[in-house]
């Protein structure tokens, strides 16, 4: 009989929960109105959109006005990025400050880059670090009298860090409250949606970036919250939908599916302990009996669902492709950047050697991950690593 599959990578996608699935389903065949014709099939898909907005801004604590939906997790970083500074550009025709953590996603990085490279910003890597975490009297000292967006990751997508949102947020306000030109303060929540407060309310976020496919509903939907009065550009200009922020015709399904799918993260949220047992169980049995292994990050203030281990002398992809041929599947880093040779800019912020990045192993678990499968995991995982470093001659 064929091994079960382990799936450990939940970090880079989760499958879809049934009854998100299910939810979803009329909206390809029976609703497949366009959202907006104003005939009843078409007011249908228009109120599973409403709906959905609804369910969305119910758990971030919001207006359902300030929830815009997107394609994606990289698109809602993108606009935020483009969005504001091209508006206050518009509206002071000055050239802002923006601060972002050295080990954001490449979707906030990269267009950051963009505008100082093309001389529309100037951009701020704020360092981190040995476990990963912002110093906040260093992002204090960073702060200009241009600064007008920091954007800073609410949990890491590699490492698992949790950043001090909170505390960022009141910090911001604090200065906010001495200034005329206000910084806005945008975090990606892609993957703290599952395990942390995302009440905007207490976070203190103007901006707020969440993905669909990270909390088991489907690919290709994602949201942006824009806290009201937050100057940002439309993304798309044609259609009209989305309050003329985000025009093209809705994707019914996926927002129907996202919709069901953040209702329902409340139930895995009743796993965390499990999950965090488990993820622990993980970490010790590898530490224990894999010598030369290294667990980066902080445990403290890290995702319940996070492991990530350097094992010296054992190239990752290796390891990745043993585990992989016994139906075991875990990543290398971030999914995004799974096909880059460069040593993950998220493990160099750490200070951790070319070679270390290059023999790093991501496990993120998640609510169908068992004892047998972590069992199964520390049983094989020794003899790979074993063999591996003794083929590199380490």
């Amino acid at each position: 009989m064929a091994q079960k599959q382990i799936y450990l990578d939940y970090a880079a996608t989760t499958p879809v929960d049934l009854t998100v699935f299910k939810k979803m389903q009329p909206y390809f065949f029976e609703q497949y109105g366009n959202p907006s014709t104003i005939y009843s099939l078409g007011e249908k898909a228009s109120q599973a959109v409403e709906n959905a907005r609804g369910q969305i801004a119910d758990f971030l604590k919001c207006s359902s006005n300030e929830i815009y939906f997107t394609g994606s997790a990289s698109e809602s970083d993108n606009w935020v990025i483009y969005g504001v500074i091209d508006k206050i550009w518009e509206q002071e025709n000055k050239k802002s400050h923006i601060i972002i953590s050295s080990i954001e996603h490449k979707a906030v990085i990269a267009p950051a880059r963009y505008h100082e490279k093309n001389n529309l910003a100037e951009l701020t890597l704020l360092p981190v670090n040995e476990y990963g975490l912002i110093e906040l009297t260093e992002l204090e000292k960073a702060i200009k009298n241009n600064t007008r967006l920091i954007s800073i990751m609410y949990a890491n997508s590699e490492i698992g860090t949790i950043q001090p949102i909170r505390e960022i947020g009141e910090l911001i306000r604090k200065i906010n409250s001495k200034r005329k030109e206000k910084i806005i303060f945008h975090t990606d929540a892609v993957q703290a949606v599952n395990y942390l407060d995302c009440n905007v309310q207490n976070l203190g976020v103007d901006l707020l970036s969440l993905s669909g496919h990270k909390i088991y509903g489907p690919k290709g939907i994602g949201a942006l919250y824009i806290k009201k009065g937050t100057p940002i550009v439309s993304l798309i200009r044609g259609g009209g939908q989305e309050k003329d922020m985000r025009s093209g015709t809705e994707n019914v399904p996926g927002i129907v599916g996202l919709g069901e799918a953040i209702k329902k993260v409340r139930d895995c949220k009743t796993k965390i302990q499990s999950i965090k047992k488990l993820r622990n169980k993980l970490i010790t049995g590898i530490l224990k009996d894999i010598p030369d292994s290294q667990f980066n990050g902080s445990l403290g203030k890290r995702l319940p669902n996070n492991a990530h281990i350097s094992f010296r002398g054992a190239e990752g992809e290796s390891i990745v492709m043993e585990l992989s041929q016994r139906n075991i599947f875990v990543s290398t880093g971030s999914a995004c950047a799974s096909n880059s040779l460069s040593p993950s800019h998220v493990l160099t912020a750490l200070g951790l050697s070319h070679e270390q990045s290059h023999c790093s192993v991501r496990f993120t678990l998640g609510k169908h991950t068992t004892n047998n499968d972590i069992d199964f995991v520390l049983k094989v995982l020794p003899g790979i690593i074993k063999r591996l470093r003794k083929i590199s001659g380490k």
